[in-house]
């Protein structure tokens, strides 16, 4: 389905954007994977190609301008054009209200929401070439609209990235470029097995969910056939946004 399309992954050497990674290389998409840790992402490059697939580890700080603008030629340099972008990068901060410092609300509101609007800004430049556009995909959040204590920069980010994608679709439609964001719930990225009966049995799925989960959702907005789907924010959380969570 996604052969010769060309997908950016940020924040695509680890968890949710290791999954997604994985999931158009098994499609046949040529892979970027633009992430801090230059570690896992050669690590992950190395596992691409040993799977025949076209990829390029491309090392990216998303709260920094300059490196959006370079990750996104370096791109067009090696493969010739973006079909596909896929925002994932993020940073969690959990401290108080009380004790937030402004360095540390920057840095998570650069990182996780401003580096959203760069990211797609400079991918669309390059989309809008393309004979049939391309498609923008955001993590959100179920964090956009219910919180734990402590979180208030991470949930400001998430609740923003809602409000950007269905802004960014309607300037981007003309242009053919589609602009959807995805909410997941709890994804475990690490010890799956490890988990215990109430970790699942919590959900309304039976389960908690998996990197593949979302990137299912990934390849969904992004195939060409769903082009009339634009502006949506997808939930992914098993069902725990639609309980009651009062205590008996």
């Amino acid at each position: 389905m996604f052969h010769d399309s060309v997908v950016v992954i940020t924040g695509g050497a680890q968890g949710i954007g290791r999954g997604v990674a994985l999931a158009y290389a098994k499609s046949g998409a040529k892979v970027v994977i633009a992430d801090i840790d230059l570690a896992k992402g050669k690590q992950l490059e190395s596992e691409l190609q040993a799977m025949g697939c076209s990829r390029l580890f491309i090392q990216t700080d998303v709260s920094k301008e300059q490196d959006i603008v370079s990750l996104m030629q370096q791109t067009v340099n090696h493969f010739g054009t973006i079909n596909i972008l896929i925002n994932n990068a993020g940073t969690f901060q959990y401290t108080s209200p009380y004790d937030l410092s402004m360095e540390d609300w920057n840095h998570v509101i650069q990182t996780n929401l401003s580096s959203v609007f760069f990211c797609s800004r400079e991918a669309a430049k390059i989309m809008r070439d393309n004979e049939n556009g391309g498609s923008i995909v955001s993590m959100a959040s179920t964090r956009a609209f219910m919180s734990e204590p402590f979180t208030e920069a991470y949930a400001t980010t998430k609740g923003g990235i809602v409000a950007l994608t269905h802004a960014l679709a309607r300037s981007l439609g003309p242009d053919r470029i589609t602009v959807n964001c995805i909410s997941p719930g709890w994804i475990e990225t690490g010890d799956y097995e490890g988990l215990l009966t109430i970790d699942h049995a919590q959900h309304l799925s039976g389960r908690v969910g998996k990197p593949a989960d979302i990137a299912q959702a990934c390849l969904y907005f992004t195939n060409p056939d769903n082009n009339f789907v634009t502006g949506t924010n997808l939930t992914i959380d098993g069902g725990m946004t639609k309980k009651m969570m009062y205590e008996d």
